[in-house]
Parts: structure tokens; C-alpha cells; sequence
């Protein structure tokens, strides 16, 4: 085999804290894809506690691409947390017993925003909060601390609360090409072979490629 072992919970004995997302989910509506691991010295192999919110008589989704860096402190908030707002108070009541169970909220009274998707190849900062329904695109970057709640398209960095687009990692260019591209799809025998030049700043080495 080339490389860790995707089926791997800890990938590399040496350092614990790595840990596979993908081999520790029991929830059928978290879909991550092999080799996103989440990075924490304390709680590595219990990503699920962070995504909060997340209730099965809703349905939506988290979807985390293939090759993402998560750093400890994360939190995707799913659409359970939303409450009514077309009504005089937001208030919950029929969660508190009581009775007040009569207030229920019909489900077209919620603001549900859909899945929550991040593409492949995602760094993501620690203590980074996802609101629903945002789409991060592939090898975006997302800062330390921030507060994620819009769509951030593919190669930006984006930081702050809310977080906003700092910059673009590649001309649209080098974008499209490297979306095309899909590195992550390779298997793994070709990403190890082309490691070097996938990790060099010299992106005219990793075009060559397909010429």
C-alpha cells in the first residue's frame, strides 16, 4: 500500500491526536470522504459531538470532501438550531414541557437551509463555526476563530466573524485547472508517485502533468 491506511482511525501511531474522520462516524447524515481527519489532543475520535443540532427528523446533511485539515474546536451548527421567525416571538416553547408542547412549529415555519457541504482539500482553522447550509468549495481556507456563515468559493482564504474572503490562493486560471484537475479522485498509488510535486509551490510542474 502506498501511504496510511484510509481505513485507519489514527493514521500515524506517533501522533494520536490525527484521527480519520471518516472511520469514527455512526451517523448516516455525516458523509466524509478518506483521509479528512480532525486534529485534537483531547477528543480526536469524537468529531460527531461536534456537529450539534443535528436531528434525524429533519434530514439535512453534513458533507465533508476527501483530504481535509481540521484543527481542534469546530463546530458545524445544523438546522435543528433554527427557530420560527415569521411568528411575533422566536421563542421555543414546546420544547420546555408543560403543555407547551401545543406550539409546535410546522416545518415549512422553519428557515432550513439545506445541507452543509465542504469540498476536498479544506484547511480549516480551530475553532472554526459552521452555520447551516454554507458550501465551502475545494481547497479553500477558512482562518482561526471565524464565523462561517455564507458560501466561500473554491481557493479563497476566508476569515473573521462573519467571515469574509481575504483572498484568492490562484488566479482563475490555476482555479479551473486545478478543479478539473481533482488530485483527491487520483488513486493512491498516483498521488504518491506525484507527492513532490503536488506539495512544490511550482504549480507549472503540476501542469505539465496533463500536457
Amino acid at each position: 500500500m502506498m501511504g496510511p491506511d484510509p481505513r485507519a482511525v489514527h493514521p500515524n501511531k506517533a501522533i494520536p491526536s490525527l484521527c480519520y474522520i471518516k472511520n469514527t462516524i455512526t451517523r448516516p447524515t455525516i458523509l466524509v470522504g478518506d483521509y479528512t481527519y480532525y486534529d485534537d489532543p483531547v477528543d480526536s475520535e469524537h468529531f460527531e459531538d461536534h456537529v450539534t443540532h443535528h436531528y434525524d427528523f429533519i434530514g439535512d446533511r453534513l458533507i465533508i470532501g476527501k483530504f481535509c485539515a481540521i484543527a481542534k474546536g469546530v463546530e458545524f451548527i445544523m438546522n435543528g438550531a433554527n427557530h420560527r421567525m415569521n411568528s411575533a416571538t422566536t421563542y421555543p416553547f414546546n420544547i420546555m414541557g408543560g403543555g407547551w408542547e401545543k406550539s409546535v412549529p410546522a416545518m415549512e415555519d422553519l428557515p432550513l437551509k439545506g445541507d452543509t457541504v465542504i469540498g476536498n482539500d479544506v484547511w480549516i482553522g480551530q475553532n472554526v463555526t459552521f452555520l447551516p447550509g454554507v458550501h465551502v468549495g475545494d481547497g479553500a481556507i477558512i482562518g482561526a476563530n471565524s464565523v462561517v456563515a455564507g458560501d466561500v468559493p473554491a481557493y479563497c482564504v476566508a476569515a473573521g466573524d462573519p467571515c469574509r474572503v481575504v483572498r484568492r490562493r490562484f488566479d482563475e486560471e490555476t482555479v479551473a485547472f486545478l478543479l478539473e484537475l481533482k488530485w483527491w479522485d487520483w488513486p493512491a498509488e498516483k498521488i504518491f508517485e506525484n507527492m513532490e510535486i503536488l506539495t512544490s509551490g511550482d504549480l507549472s510542474k503540476l501542469k505539465a502533468l496533463r500536457e
